[in-house]
This record gives structure tokens, sequence and C-alpha cells, in this order.
């Protein structure tokens, strides 16, 4: 079981709360354009539960892994570090966009900003984590540095 922390960070994600919110608002316009109690209040529901699911994006690294997970949680993953081969710093393209979905350099799981680590797995599967911290994750990340710095941090 894992026990001492390496790394903690956790990033609010700005751009999918404005346009959640601002897709709630515009459910209620709608809603009580088309006199329809469902849209007036489902709409705004719905995006409070998908923010709630997408306020933030916490990254975690322990002595046996590295975990992270939207908002509050209910959408996570654990990756065992003996996995991981490769990570370093790029930056996304619009393409990569925010929220959860797969591209041509694998799955990513971002919500702000275009500053991530691209995280290369022992079967070859690739992932891009959105971070402030691009650099420090990476360093944090790659198998060298984790048998150098033990769990001192």
């Amino acid at each position: 079981m894992s026990h001492s922390l390496d790394y903690k960070q956790t990033q609010f994600g700005t751009v999918v709360v404005v346009s959640l919110l601002l897709t709630g608002l515009l459910l209620v316009g709608l809603g009580l354009a088309l006199s329809d109690r469902v849209i007036i209040v489902g709409g705004p529901l719905l995006t409070a539960v998908a923010v709630l699911l997408f306020h933030s994006l916490t990254i975690v690294i322990d002595a046996d892994y590295l975990r992270f997970w939207f908002g509050v949680g209910l959408i996570q993953k654990r990756i065992p570090l003996a996995e991981i081969r490769e990570a370093k710093p790029v930056r996304n393209s619009v393409i990569h966009g925010w929220g959860i979905h797969r591209t041509a350099e694998g799955w990513v799981y971002n919500v702000s900003g275009w500053e991530a680590v691209e995280i290369t797995l022992a079967n070859g599967k690739r992932l891009r984590l959105g971070t402030p911290q691009p650099n420090l994750l990476a360093r944090k990340l790659r198998p060298g540095s984790r048998a150098a710095s033990g769990q001192a941090s």
C-alpha cells in the first residue's frame, strides 16, 4: 500500500466551469422561452452535476501510484509507477482541448490551460495530464528521478 505523498496538485477548471455555468443559464433561458419547466429545472440541475464532476483535476504521486481524479472523485484513474516509461512536458493544441477524450497521442485528461505531461506506459500507450506544473510533474514521474529521489519531497 502507498505511504507518503511525493506530489499533489489540484488545478481548478476555470474554462470548464464557466462553460458549464453559461450552458446552464442558456438552458434556463430556453426553458423560459418555451415555457418548459423540465428544461428550466433539469438543464441547470444537469450542469450542476457536471460542475461537481469536472470542476478540478487533482494529481497525486505516492510511493506506488500516479493517481488522478476529476472534481469530487467519481471519475478517477490509478497507474502503477512501475508502468511509467517516460514523462515529458508538452503543450496541448486546441485539438487536445479540455475534459476526457482520445486523440492521436492517446487519452487526454485536462480541465484548464494548454500545459500537460505526456506519459508513455510500458505497453506503449500514452496519455496526457493537464497541469500548470509540467516540468515538475514530468520530473517526479520519470523512472530514474523516482529511484534517485526516494521519498524525499
